[in-house]
């Protein structure tokens, strides 16, 4: 099976694992606008290491695209704003460290940082987007599948929050009163998406195993495997 065949096939299981995970809410988004979290917060951005940063963000985006077309939702500024913040988290997911051209990524969490300065309300929390350090950091330290999944929440949370901010002009005192909110919610996203990839991998392995399905063969990673002395230094 080609490269290609084997991504769409890959695509394809993903596409109704995210559908199904979409539907499976977590907590309504307390920075306001009326949009909820879901277990795809989780999958999403795995799929930028299984089908590379492109065809994973991709994924994504046609996934929540559909989604919010058979839900009647394409007119929501919210579910728009998720458009772009899921797919990045994925391209982050997957770019490797060793591309030095990949560092082009974080001019995204220095630009977030930036334009919520700017903002009159933003200037008034600043320290809010601290935060979106974090993403830069991280990336130095994406061997480690923890720092990875950290680093692509933190990405996917600087581009909503900054477009919250522009779209719906919240207050400072709302940005203070999230600072702890974050840590607990993006910190349990973080383990989410470390959780998710690690079982799916395995998953797929598992299933190519058993069944010889040798097009599963490229997407697994087999540093990440139970079997792997790697595996116990993902956290």
């Amino acid at each position: 099976m080609k490269k290609a065949q084997r991504q769409i096939l890959f695509l394809l299981l993903f596409s109704i694992l995210g559908f199904l995970a979409l539907q499976i809410k977590l907590s309504p988004i307390i920075e306001g606008g009326g949009r909820s979290f879901s277990v795809f917060e989780f999958l999403g951005p795995t799929c930028g290491m299984f089908l590379t940063s492109f065809y994973g963000a991709l994924a994504v985006f046609l996934v929540k695209f559909f989604n919010a077309l058979f839900s009647g939702n394409l007119s929501h500024l919210p579910t728009i704003i998720g458009f772009f913040t899921l797919p990045l988290a994925a391209v982050y997911f997957g770019l490797k460290k060793e591309n030095k051209n990949h560092k082009i990524i974080l001019l995204i969490p220095v630009l977030a940082i930036l334009l919520f300065i700017f903002h009159p309300e933003g200037r008034k929390a600043w320290f809010f987007s601290l935060y979106w350090l974090i993403p830069i950091l991280a990336y130095f330290k994406k061997e480690r599948l923890i720092s990875n999944a950290l680093g692509s929440t933190f990405l996917a949370h600087c581009i909503g929050s900054v477009a919250f901010l522009y779209t719906f002009n919240l207050p400072a005192s709302v940005w203070i009163s999230l600072i702890p909110v974050v840590a607990i919610e993006r910190g349990c996203f973080a383990l989410g998406i470390w959780a998710s990839y690690l079982v799916l991998n395995n998953v797929l392995e598992v299933i190519r195993v058993k069944y010889k399905i040798s097009a599963f063969e490229t997407l697994i990673n087999k540093e990440y495997l139970l079997s792997s002395e790697k595996f116990l230094r993902t956290f």
